[in-house]
């Protein structure tokens, strides 16, 4: 039976990043390139790079870690220059450093320009080429379509997860020159799996970006209903994009028994939502989100695929699969 949806349209507490006092300069660049998320960009673009199918590098996994860092460090800085005045209308992003006069424009916009720069030349020269033009195709998708779309139609948001599916493509490029089944598959877990993320977040702070101009869903949809389907539907799609993974020959078994259990918990989470349209459900849903990716990629990075290895003989081309290390054990007398 379904319940009526929370009459409530309260901000919840602002963030730390929208408290009054003056932050130190370690603080306002950690806004200014939100460091946060900048982390979780770098993360899945490590994880793309260790489960692609070739030997381990670190030393490029190094290189991939930086060049991506700063890829993503640069959309970020773009993205609040370009949303400067309507992070002013919002009490969760009124106290970051442009809005709140703490950092100058031309300062963020000439330092988001060379660390995009510097991000694209790192993956070029220490990874690949594919994975350089990748990083510089997701700072101009992130500024330059997902930025304009956000204050005019709601289905911004898919382009948004587009954006944030394509640092593991990035990662498994860097790592092997190339795409691949694996690597789609990557993406489609991320893509999926940040639409019921952001449709929850988007649910809590609904108020403040209709007063920012944000044409975000559930500013939208004041009963929620939408919104909450919204959420069922591509949480119930996770589930066999997730499987995706095994299917490619990127993970497991044990991977794949992990992503269903996994994702349907998350679907779960998102039916108590629909059931029950409130702040408490979505609250629930979106820490519910967090959990999950972790939990998933962990899984995926243990119980990862062959590796395949390449060297040569004289003229011939001699390609060795190595078990990983999960189907080492299992093997084991």
């Amino acid at each position: 039976m379904q319940t009526a949806p929370s009459t409530s349209n309260a901000v919840p507490e602002p963030l730390p990043e929208a408290l009054d006092a003056p932050p130190g300069v370690a603080r306002v660049w950690a806004q200014l390139t939100k460091a946060r998320l900048s982390a979780l960009v770098l993360v899945t673009a490590a994880v793309g790079f260790v489960v692609a199918p070739v030997p381990f590098d670190a030393g490029r996994l190094a290189w991939t870690c930086l060049g991506t860092a700063l890829a993503a460090m640069s959309a970020a800085m773009l993205n609040q220059l370009a949303e400067v005045r309507r992070d002013g209308k919002m009490r969760r992003t009124a106290g970051r450093p442009l809005p709140a006069g703490h950092a100058r424009p031309r300062t963020v916009f000439v330092v988001g320009i060379v660390v995009g720069y510097a991000g694209c030349a790192v993956l070029a020269w220490g990874a690949t080429m594919l994975a350089a033009a990748l990083a510089a195709a997701n700072i101009l998708l992130y500024v330059l379509l997902y930025t304009p779309l956000k204050p005019r139609t709601t289905l911004n948001t898919l382009v948004g997860a587009v954006t944030g599916a394509i640092p593991p493509v990035i990662g498994w490029t860097a790592a092997t020159g190339s795409t691949a089944p694996g690597a789609w598959a990557l993406f489609g877990i991320l893509f999926a799996w940040q639409l019921p993320h952001f449709l929850a977040l988007a649910w809590l702070y609904r108020a403040d970006y209709e007063a920012g101009g944000f044409a975000m869903l559930p500013s939208r949809d004041p009963g929620g209903l939408a919104t909450a389907q919204a959420c069922v539907l591509t949480s119930l799609t996770l589930v066999p994009v997730s499987l995706l993974a095994t299917l490619a020959g990127v993970a497991g078994v044990a991977y794949a028994a992990v992503a269903l259990v996994a994702g349907s918990w998350l679907a779960w989470l998102s039916m108590r939502f629909l059931q029950e349209r409130s702040d408490a459900r979505a609250r629930a849903l979106f820490l519910g989100s967090l959990a999950y990716l972790p939990i998933l990629l962990g899984a995926m990075v243990l119980d990862r695929g062959s590796v395949v290895t390449t060297g040569t003989r004289g003229d011939d081309v001699i390609i060795l699969e190595v078990p990983a290390p999960a189907a080492e054990a299992a093997e084991a007398p």
